[in-house]
């Protein structure tokens, strides 16, 4: 089985939500990785701000984000752009994706590519 795990939560509403999105994403990252599965996880949106977050020490997440890391795929340049977040994304080694040439974007993570190689999809 091929999964992607798209992550779009924004770590900036503080809310209880949005670190539950990502901490059930993360988990089944794991479960599909420990189980053989083939998983990619990407940030996307507003999900871009997590990499920065998640290498934090002190998050409640980070010993998750490390145990998956090696499938972290990337994140989407032109989200990240807006968001803010590139500079966070680059210090982390998160790579950024720009396969979907977007006009008027720095490109943006292509999700369609996902789907058409036969991966299911998951959006946190």
């Amino acid at each position: 089985m091929k999964t992607a795990i798209i992550i779009m939560s924004d770590p900036k509403s503080g809310s209880e939500e949005a670190l539950g999105r990502v901490f059930n994403a993360l988990a089944v990252a794991a479960e599909s990785k420990q189980k053989g599965d083939e998983v990619a996880v990407v940030f996307n949106g507003a999900g871009t701000r997590w990499p920065a977050e998640l290498t934090k020490l002190t998050h409640p997440a980070n010993g998750l984000y490390n145990s998956v890391r090696d499938v972290v795929q990337g994140a989407s340049c032109g989200c990240a752009d807006v968001f803010g977040a590139k500079d966070g994304v680059e210090a982390c080694g998160v790579p950024l994706k720009k396969d979907n040439a977007l006009a008027g974007t720095s490109g943006l993570l292509s999700l369609r590519q996902y789907m058409v190689d036969g991966w299911k999809t998951i959006v946190f």
